[in-house]
């Protein structure tokens, strides 16, 4: 079973973008699992930030209060969790989340995700707590659980059970090295003015399937279709 612990100061946001559609079916079923534990709950205070040593603007995330936490919830020290499982910080400068690294987490089993929070998490939680640090990209969020919520939604995706048809991997966009999964159409096969591609109407199962893959493709490179692959009522 896929297991995944989210340990963050908002768990109510990765809560409510997982447990919906099919991932969210999945966890009800238990399937796969996924707890969340709230920062604060293993401070004493209360209080889970301290300012900068050396100054500057922002809050920092205590080394203690995450500690604390791994402890309590895997009754064993804060270091030895890392060796049982693999744990995650979300953090700017961590490993890009794309589906190779998620395949790589979904073989894993059980993972932890420690979200950073304010101006950042001391360096101590990644250096001593940490297998890893996984970010979406070079942009700034206002905290990790956005980077939970959809690492825990792609490994979810993966396991057996999950969706109600395997076959919906197959194809998908990154199932494969170079490629994005290809342009899809439903009905009306005319909107607009705007015709569906003729080939996919055509009924031929292999043109079909070799205009997919070089589409699918084009799509990864950032090319656009051609002229002869568009179709249009109006003639433009």
């Amino acid at each position: 079973m896929s297991r995944i612990d989210v340990f963050c100061l908002f768990p109510e946001a990765v809560e409510a973008a997982v447990r919906v559609g099919v991932v969210g079916r999945a966890l009800e079923r238990g399937v796969v699992e996924l707890r969340t534990f709230d920062l604060r709950r293993f401070s004493e205070t209360g209080r889970v930030d301290d300012m900068p040593y050396g100054g500057g603007a922002g809050m920092v995330i205590r080394v203690d209060v995450v500690a604390r936490a791994l402890e309590e919830v895997y009754g064993m020290p804060p270091r030895e969790v890392r060796r049982h499982r693999r744990v995650i910080l979300t953090d700017p400068a961590g490993r890009r989340l794309d589906q190779r690294y998620v395949r790589e987490l979904a073989d894993a089993g059980e993972l932890t995700v420690i979200c950073g929070r304010y101006e950042g998490v001391d360096e101590r939680v990644r250096t001593e707590l940490c297998t890893e640090a996984v970010s979406l990209g070079e942009f700034v969020l206002s905290g990790g659980e956005i980077v939970a919520a959809a690492l825990a939604d792609a490994v979810f995706r993966l396991h057996e059970g999950v969706l109600g048809n395997r076959e919906s991997l197959e194809g998908e966009s990154f199932t494969a090295e170079g490629v994005m999964g290809p342009p899809q159409y439903t009905r009306p096969a005319e909107w607009d003015g705007v015709r569906v591609p003729d080939v996919l109407l055509s009924g031929n199962h292999a043109e079909i399937r070799a205009w997919r893959e070089r589409r699918a493709r084009e799509r990864f490179s950032g090319a656009g279709p051609s002229r002869t692959e568009t179709s249009s009522a109006k003639g433009v």
